[in-house]
């Protein structure tokens, strides 16, 4: 991959400099709080606020990637009546894992060992539900690649996100279930009900009309 120089805030360097693996890029993201604000940040303002939500996390993740050799790959997983979720990508020995932040415990960190970026996401399939215990997740996008949008300067400014979310509304779109399928899904059982919600933020929790 062709070497990119971002130009990072004072400061901000060092924090990158030390996100030398995927799970290291997974734990930051883990131990800063779950952004309920109904705002987008770029990576860079992901440090100097120390908190994000699944957008903000998904880029902060994608350009530490970058950062130790992985292309800056996002993918948006794709819901109903609850919140997409968006996910970076990266590869190992021709697998694909997953960084991302969530609000749900079940809906982070995927090790490398995935053969299909569908294989990839049906792992998310049974932890992703809303409040009323339904399973929501219905499809995902192609990858988009945030190279794309490095003359925006997606990294360090705010500007360029609101197109960057754009642009996830108009790439080509992959279901996951037939509609008979969905008729027939069980609501999530209790234990697991609890386990995905262990952490979260009330305020950041979709509520389904």
């Amino acid at each position: 991959m062709p070497k990119h120089n971002t130009a990072w805030p004072p400061g901000d360097e060092a924090v990158f400099d030390d996100l030398t693996t995927p799970g290291k890029i997974q734990h930051f993201l883990d131990h800063i709080p779950y952004s309920t604000d109904p705002i987008y940040r770029c990576p860079a303002r992901v440090v100097r606020d120390s908190r994000a939500h699944c957008f903000d996390g998904a880029l902060f993740a994608a350009a530490a990637l970058r950062r130790i050799g992985h292309r800056p790959l996002i993918i948006d997983l794709l819901a109903e009546r609850d919140d997409d979720h968006l996910l970076a990508l990266y590869r190992n020995d021709d697998c694909w894992g997953a960084v991302a932040k969530s609000n749900f415990a079940g809906l982070r960190f995927r090790e490398p060992i995935h053969r299909s970026l569908r294989e990839l996401v049906m792992t998310y399939f049974e932890p992703y539900y809303n409040v009323a215990g339904e399973k929501t997740l219905r499809g995902y996008t192609i990858p988009l690649n945030l190279g794309r949008f490095d003359r925006l300067g997606w990294e360090v400014n705010d500007a360029p996100l609101d197109g960057i979310a754009d642009r996830l509304d108009e790439i080509r779109r992959i279901a996951l279930l037939a509609p008979n399928q969905v008729q027939r899904l069980q609501r999530v059982d209790e234990r697991s009900y609890q386990a995905g919600l262990l952490g979260a933020d009330a305020a950041g929790l979709y509520q389904p009309q």
